[in-house]
């Protein structure tokens, strides 16, 4: 069996489970940690976790980030448009309109978060969160929303995760977060 069926019965495993109510928004968070190799893999099969979700008799939401910088970057006004293709330090840590951007993605998951549709005991679901790598990191966008989640965050996260350590792409330092860590291993975590 490959990693992403594991994943996926380890997900139908974790969403059965009676859901605690009483519980601080990082403790509602999930991270579904795949290897980055298995992105296309992964979402060749993303329906899968949301026949889970509603066979546990959850409600599912789904927001794909994938394409956000640039659906970002085509509705900002055309003079901060060529701005930042001119200067792309404009992007940069610490600048305006990387934090216009920060601010644009926080927005658009808390919309969906405090949406009427996905209450208390549904799942919202968050991919293409690598197309975020180099503007916001994972954890920080987490953060961010963590008072709206209702329910159950699900985000699918490309890299690694060993005790409470998750390391994304591969590619930075790990960071120590509460999320729930659902991995292809055998069985559940904590």
């Amino acid at each position: 069996m490959g990693q992403i069926e594991r994943l996926i019965q380890n997900y139908d495993t974790r969403v059965s489970l009676p859901w605690e109510k009483n519980l601080a928004g990082p403790q509602r968070v999930w991270f579904a940690v795949y290897n980055k190799a298995e992105e296309r893999r992964l979402r060749k099969r993303l329906d899968e976790f949301e026949i889970s979700t509603r066979r546990a008799k959850h409600g599912w939401a789904k927001l794909d980030l994938t394409d956000s910088f640039a659906n970002w970057l085509s509705t900002s006004d055309e003079d901060h448009r060529f701005g930042y293709f001119t200067n792309p330090e404009h992007l940069e840590e610490g600048s305006s309109g990387l934090d216009d951007f920060k601010e644009a993605i926080v927005q658009q998951v808390n919309d969906v978060l405090t949406s009427p549709a996905p209450d208390e005991s549904a799942v919202v679901a968050i991919c293409g969160v690598a197309s975020l790598f180099g503007f916001m990191k994972t954890s920080e966008l987490v953060s961010r929303v963590e008072s709206a989640i209702r329910g159950r965050l699900l985000v699918f996260f490309p890299g690694e995760h060993e005790g409470n350590t998750y390391r994304f792409l591969d590619a930075r330092d790990g960071l120590s977060y509460l999320a729930v860590p659902i991995t292809s291993d055998e069985g559940l975590r904590a």
